[in-house]
């Protein structure tokens, strides 16, 4: 990849950056993570408690972005049709016409997500791993750009069901936004006292430039030590004592793309170690599934995917 290339797409990344964090205050990492993730194909989900912000991110990014953006509220009686669309019979023409859903967008806000049925939560599945829908027998491709941000409550909270383990796996990464610093949250105050300011945010990049980026950070190059590196990473999550379901092959392609995100991000035309050290947890931890007497122990999948990286040797 040219180092002008390279230039180019680092300075995307900071236009996009510098614009959300003119409304989300203190979440410098999350932004760089949620950037890489739509730099690379990936899908979010942001797992937070209520009121920290986790819909204002996502809507940020959308506003950030001359693409066209949709927004599904998820409650407990939303349906699969409310998602993908629903064929009408058309009385003066004889024949079904199929209204398309807001599945059909650029980027879409799944908010509340594991407030659906896991029925509804299921019609996303295809979608966010192919990029398609098959309604009525037939498949219907969705745009270019398909970026789905999903937030939901923790799965302890009234009224949730957890995702199921296919639906995780469709997530490039799982992140959480935790409370801000003292003065950044009376920065909010002051910042919010007349006016939110996400209602005066204005698109920095266009959709095509967002395109472009995606193929630049595909072109990132990688070293075959750190490809297999990647790879025992992720094996040893389905041979590690204490876990049950280990991490997929998707994990893997998650954890290179993302890495390479992150080194445009960073102006390098390669990725390093570094770059998949920093994403490891995020990119993992919400595939897996612990027994449970590693979840009455206290230990937690974030936990073992740290123990894991600090077990295996750096190529160097």
């Amino acid at each position: 990849m040219e180092a002008l290339s390279c230039q180019w797409g680092h300075e995307i990344f900071k236009r996009l950056a510098a614009n959300i964090e003119t409304v989300i205050k203190g979440r410098k990492e999350c932004i760089r993570y949620i950037l890489a993730g739509l730099a690379s194909n990936g899908h979010i989900l942001l797992e937070d408690n209520p009121g920290t912000g986790k819909t204002t991110l996502a809507k940020a990014l959308a506003k950030s972005i001359d693409a066209d953006f949709k927004r599904i509220q998820f409650t407990p009686d939303l349906l699969p049709s409310d998602i993908l669309g629903v064929s009408i019979f058309d009385p003066s023409q004889k024949i079904f016409k199929f209204h398309k859903g807001p599945v059909f967008t650029n980027i879409l806000l799944a908010d509340e997500i594991n407030r659906a049925s896991p029925r509804t939560q299921s019609a996303l599945l295809e979608s966010m791993a192919e990029g398609q829908v098959s309604i009525d027998g037939n498949i219907l491709k969705l745009e270019e750009l398909f970026f789905v941000i999903a937030t939901q409550n923790p799965i302890e909270s009234s009224g949730t069901y957890p995702l199921p383990e296919a639906q995780m796996d469709r997530f490039a990464m799982q992140l959480k936004l935790g409370y801000v610093e003292r003065e950044q949250e009376v920065a909010i105050l002051s910042e919010q006292q007349e006016n939110h300011p996400i209602h005066t945010l204005t698109p920095c990049v266009t959709l095509k430039e967002i395109l472009r980026l995606r193929r630049m950070v595909s072109q990132v190059f990688i070293a075959e030590e750190l490809k297999r590196y990647m790879v025992d990473l992720v094996n040893m999550t389905r041979e590690k004592t204490g876990i049950s379901l280990g991490a997929s092959p998707r994990a893997t392609i998650a954890l290179m793309k993302t890495a390479q995100a992150l080194a445009v991000f960073d102006n390098q035309s390669f990725i390093t170690a570094d770059h998949i050290q920093e994403i490891a947890v995020v990119v993992i931890a919400h595939r897996l599934i612990l027994d449970p007497q590693s979840i009455f122990s206290g230990v937690t999948a974030g936990f073992v995917v740290e123990d894991i990286l600090k077990s295996i040797p750096v190529p160097v």
